[in-house]
């Protein structure tokens, strides 16, 4: 009996490790890794990123009126000057943090949906969010919409990913949930520690079934985080795929992932990611310009590293948030829970341009926008035209789709 042999038997026998590592052999990332290799997405199938804004992202400071009295008026110190915004066009203009989404503005694969929100909106980030991820204005339910299209589309868990730090409701359905992947669940330990628990994965002749089993699942470990994770630890320094530079934000990282994992192939239709902090009551144009130009790096980076390859040119990007602010600025150089806001979608198949009515600045519901567009229309859009599914099975008869993508 060599030394090896006798050091994964007391550490597969004695120490329990056995169950611990199976299990972490078949967390999500080993299947999805799995999954990569024996049944990847056939090329040209479309794949749509949501990124959630949560905290109620101020639209008229992400696409903004500048050119509007009425704006400059309701905003004496939070409003933005013509010459500060980047210019679109019809009086508004992107935040002077946006640059890189001004780019694919400028490239036509960047789609502003302006006034977007539900009927009687409502101004409580619980339930405003929770009637956009379950698409459901009118009553709660407990299945959010992309869980209901994963109901009626093979029910699979991997079809739908999710890198925020918990499964959002959105993924919910009613039989099938989506997989909640964690940035760092795929680091293991490096240097002498980790070579020789690498070591542990090799075969010995002649040793018991269940130590073969827990062996093997060592081995698929490490291949697993070799497929996936240079993307997955958002923590290292070390370059990704491609060359690229490590994750500058969470958002970032998580889009990192996402990149990574369309490029190989991986079988899901559907990812998530999240950023918060946009619940500005105070101070709101310094501390809402940080986060949008931490947005606009890590979308626009994501989007130019799409745009590069066959598999990332069918993806789509749909950046929201639950409500928007209110016209007025307070008294704490801040707004206040609000309703209407801009929905943004990009890629390289998007039709570039403003698509939806914007709302006025002047004609208003007790001080907030009135909605000009139906989410549930940006929905049945991503359905349909991204998903290849009928909205209607999803969202319920009656949606209308928009002038949003180009193929």
């Amino acid at each position: 009996m060599n030394a090896l042999t006798l050091s994964r038997r007391r550490f597969l026998t004695y120490s329990g490790a056995a169950a611990a590592v199976a299990a972490a052999g078949g967390i999500g990332w080993k299947e999805l890794a799995d999954r990569t290799r024996t049944d990847p997405l056939p090329p040209g199938t479309g794949v749509l990123v949501t990124v959630t804004l949560y905290g109620g992202n101020d639209g008229l400071n992400t696409v903004v009126p500048a050119a509007d009295p009425a704006y400059q008026s309701a905003r004496p110190d939070l409003a933005y000057a013509e010459h500060e915004v980047l210019d679109l066009g019809e009086g508004l203009g992107l935040n002077p943090g946006m640059a890189g989404l001004k780019a694919s503005w400028d490239a036509g694969t960047l789609a502003v949906v302006r006034g977007v929100s539900y009927p009687q909106p409502d101004h409580s980030h619980f339930r405003s969010m929770d009637i956009w991820q379950t698409a459901t204005p009118d009553h709660p339910v407990n299945t959010g919409w992309i869980g209901r299209w994963l109901d009626g589309n093979g029910r699979d868990p991997l079809k739908a990913i999710s890198l925020d730090p918990v499964l959002p409701p959105m993924l919910a359905g009613a039989t099938t949930a989506g997989a909640a992947l964690p940035l760092s669940g795929l680091a293991l330990t490096k240097g002498a520690l980790g070579t020789a628990f690498a070591a542990m994965g090799g075969a010995s002749d002649g040793e018991p079934g269940p130590q073969a089993v827990a062996a093997r699942s060592i081995t698929d470990l490490h291949r697993t985080v070799a497929t996936l994770g240079p993307a997955v630890d958002a923590t290292t320094a070390a370059p990704g795929a491609g060359g690229k530079k490590a994750a500058t934000s969470q958002l970032a990282a998580q889009l990192d992932v996402v990149a990574r994992c369309v490029e190989m192939g991986a079988p899901s239709r559907v990812y998530s990611a999240s950023v918060g902090g946009f619940d500005t009551h105070a101070d709101e144009r310094s501390t809402q310009q940080r986060l949008l130009t931490e947005v606009d790096a890590a979308v626009s980076g994501f989007l130019t590293r799409m745009a590069g390859t066959d598999r990332g040119r069918h993806v789509v990007l749909m950046a929201y948030s639950e409500f928007g602010r209110r016209v007025a600025a307070n008294a704490n150089e801040g707004t206040d829970h609000g309703t209407a806001g801009p929905v943004l979608v990009a890629g390289a198949g998007v039709k570039g341009g403003f698509v939806g009515e914007q709302p006025s600045l002047t004609d208003l519901d007790d001080g907030d926008l009135k909605p000009t567009t139906d989410f549930r229309d940006v929905y049945a859009t991503m359905l349909s035209g991204v998903l290849g599914s009928d909205p209607a099975q999803v969202l319920g008869p009656g949606r209308s789709t928009l002038p949003l993508l180009s193929t």
